[in-house]
């Protein structure tokens, strides 16, 4: 089993007194911290207009982490291709391949919100055929010969430079939730990611991408993993430690089709009532070690074998200090369990 550090948001919920360069430094500060723990992989994630700061910029961090660090594998989970160009994508990817010396893994999601879209000037209704397509041009951008695009997105012939560091550039991988769309990963994807969920609806994600990888006679390597709120603690009970950022980050995916156009400062979400806490527990892998190590045993399990599992260890509005607290009680406590 894999385990990674993840998702960096760089978010500024109310309250949070750090500026935006604060955030950002200590977004690298972590991933340095990652490696030096023991950690696989660290991961960031994309928005766009969010009024808490959600991180709009990937590839720019990955390339300050890539900067930074040595070993350690940089994923994107997700960076949303319907809203970047294929061939620009390209570029970049492959400028951050090179200065990591092969350690990116390029995550890929369709993205789901309204605004982001019509602000840049894309369809939603194009998403699907989008993300398709781009990975398609990708391969093509990293591979030997000229870039002439699909049926739906032609390119007049182009030599698209840097190549990565790699021969055929980064690991694609992609996250989905629906039938259709694991399957299609399982098709065109060197990996799937899920998030969120449980183990049971994991085996079940886990089924689709086999039988997509099987309609399609794949042999490529591939590789399955999932990020899911984590936090082990001992002396003391963990949840009451990280409820308000579970809280927070969960409100926030349902707040964010309200703060369209929303200037000023992010809103603190409303109460939590004990129905909504018992909801936000119900897959976080919360409590101590050897519950947190059980829990992701479970996932490991409903992957059949091989996964990389990536801790959400990063927490929006959580103070620096215990979130390094955290990661280090993750790796000298969590991980142990389970590369035994």
């Amino acid at each position: 089993m894999k385990l990674g550090y993840g998702l960096i948001t760089c978010q500024r919920p109310p309250g949070d007194e750090r500026s935006d360069a604060d955030l950002y430094h200590q977004a690298i500060e972590l991933s340095v911290e990652a490696e030096r723990l023991g950690f696989d992989s660290v991961w960031l994630t994309e928005h766009h207009f969010v009024d808490d700061g959600y991180m709009p910029s990937l590839l720019a961090v990955a390339a300050a982490v890539a900067a930074r660090t040595e070993r350690v594998e940089i994923g994107t989970g997700l960076l949303l291709a319907p809203l970047h160009d294929p061939v620009r994508l390209a570029e970049d990817a492959a400028t951050v391949d090179l200065l990591s010396h092969g350690r990116l893994l390029l995550g890929l999601g369709m993205g789901w919100r309204a605004e982001e879209f019509e602000v840049l000037g894309i369809p939603m209704s194009e998403r699907r055929t989008r993300l398709i397509d781009a990975v398609a041009i990708l391969r093509q951008s990293w591979g030997d010969g000229l870039v002439t695009g699909t049926k739906r997105r032609r390119y007049p012939g182009v030599s698209v430079r840097p190549k990565p560091f790699r021969p055929g550039g980064p690991p694609i991988w992609i996250g989905a939730v629906v039938e259709p769309a694991v399957r299609r990963a399982g098709r065109i994807a060197d990996g799937y990611m899920s998030g969120d969920t449980g183990p049971a609806e994991f085996a079940e994600q886990v089924a689709w991408v086999r039988e997509g990888q099987a309609e399609a006679a794949v042999q490529r390597p591939f590789e399955l993993s999932i990020y899911q709120p984590t936090f082990a603690w001992e002396g003391e009970d963990a949840w009451p430690l990280v409820r308000d950022q579970r809280h927070y980050l969960n409100w926030k995916y349902e707040d964010m089709d309200e703060a369209r156009g929303r200037a000023g400062d992010a809103p603190a979400p409303p109460p939590l009532s004990p129905e909504s806490e018992a909801e936000i527990r119900r897959h976080a892998l919360v409590g101590t070690p050897e519950q947190v190590a059980e829990g992701i045993r479970a996932y490991g399990e409903a992957a059949g074998g091989d996964l990389h599992f990536v801790a959400q260890l990063y927490w929006p509005g959580m103070p620096y200090e215990r979130q390094r607290d955290a990661m280090r009680v993750f790796a000298e406590r969590v991980a142990p369990l389970l590369r035994d």
